[in-house]
C-alpha cells in the first residue's frame, strides 16, 4: 500500500493512541501505588501505620513467671495450667541461678530474657508474675532499668516491697540482706519513679509468715499505678498454687488485653468482692 494513504495514516494514528493509552495506564498505576505508599490522597507526608508483629493483637500478651528465693520454676506448674486452660498461649517460667547474689544483677539478666521473649513472640510488651524475691527482681527491672517500656502488668505474690524484718534473722546470704527493710535496694525502690508505665498488682496475705509485717508485700508509692489485693488465709509458699489467687491473677492480666479491648488499660478492678487497696480473696 502506498505511503501517505488514508489507511496508513489511520493505522499510525491508532498505534499512537494505543501507545499513549499504555503510557497513561502506567502513569495511573504508578500514581495509585504512590498514593497507597503515602497513605492516599494528596497528603504525601502521611506514612501508613506500621503493621502488627506476628501475634500482637491476636492473643494474650506473653506471661513470664519468676520464682522466689528457695524455689524454681516448677512452683508455677498449676498456675501455668490455669492460665493455659483460660486462653493464655505464651507462658514461660524463668529459672535464675542459686548462685545469684545481687538483685540488680538478676534484674539485668531478666531484661535480656524479656527482650528475647518479645523478639520470639512478636509482642512489644509482655506481662510478668513474680513470687516473693522474684517480684522484687521484676520490680527493680521495671522501675530502675527502664523495664516499664516492656512490662505492661507486673503481678507480685508475697513480695517484700518494703523489705521484711525477718530477713535480719535469716542466714546472711547477699540476696537475703537485700530484702532487709534498710537495704540499699529497698531504698532505691522508694525513690521517685515518674511516668512509670507498668501497672502493678500486689497480692499480700494476712497469713504470710515471711512478710514481717504482712503489709510489706503491698506497694505504697505515689508514682506507681498499683492495686494491692488482700488475700485471706494463704501462706507464703501457697501463693503460686492457690486457686483463688490464680483467678485473681487471670483477672489482673485480662485487663487492657488486646483480645478484651473493652477493658481500659488502667482498669482498677479486683477479684469479685474486692475493692481498690482493700481487695480480698477468700
Amino acid at each position: 500500500m502506498a505511503a501517505g494513504s488514508p489507511a496508513t495514516d489511520a493505522g499510525a494514528t491508532a498505534a499512537t493512541r494505543a501507545r499513549a493509552g499504555s503510557r497513561a495506564g502506567v502513569a495511573t498505576t504508578a500514581t495509585a501505588t504512590a498514593a497507597t505508599t503515602t497513605g492516599g490522597g494528596n497528603d504525601v507526608d502521611r506514612l501508613p501505620a506500621p503493621a502488627l508483629l506476628p501475634t500482637e493483637g491476636r492473643s494474650h500478651p506473653p506471661v513470664l513467671l519468676l520464682h522466689g528465693f528457695i524455689d524454681n520454676r516448677s512452683v508455677f506448674v498449676l498456675l501455668r495450667r490455669s492460665l493455659r486452660r483460660h486462653g493464655w498461649r505464651h507462658l514461660e517460667a524463668l529459672n535464675y541461678s542459686p548462685l545469684t547474689c545481687d538483685i540488680r544483677k538478676a534484674a539485668e539478666l531478666l531484661s535480656r530474657h524479656v527482650e528475647d521473649v518479645c523478639e520470639r513472640t512478636g509482642h512489644r510488651r509482655i506481662d510478668m508474675v513474680g513470687h516473693s524475691l522474684g517480684g522484687l527482681i521484676a520490680r527493680y527491672y521495671v522501675q530502675r532499668l527502664g523495664g516499664d517500656a516492656r512490662i505492661r502488668t507486673l503481678v507480685t505474690l508475697g513480695t517484700p516491697h518494703a523489705g521484711t524484718r525477718l530477713a535480719s534473722l535469716l542466714p546472711a546470704h547477699p540476696l537475703v540482706r537485700q530484702m532487709r527493710t534498710d537495704s540499699d535496694v529497698i531504698k532505691e525502690l522508694a525513690q521517685p519513679a515518674p511516668n512509670c508505665r507498668t501497672h502493678f498488682v500486689c497480692f499480700w496475705s494476712d497469713l504470710d509468715q515471711m512478710m514481717v509485717p504482712v503489709e510489706t508485700a503491698r506497694i505504697d508509692h505515689d508514682d506507681l499505678r498499683t492495686r494491692n489485693v488482700h488475700v485471706s488465709g494463704v501462706g507464703h509458699l501457697a501463693f503460686p498454687v492457690n486457686g483463688a489467687v490464680a483467678a485473681g491473677i487471670r483477672e489482673a492480666l485480662a485487663a487492657a488485653d488486646p483480645i478484651n479491648p473493652a477493658q481500659p488499660e488502667a482498669a482498677d478492678t479486683a477479684p469479685e468482692g474486692a475493692a481498690h487497696d482493700r481487695a480480698s480473696v477468700a
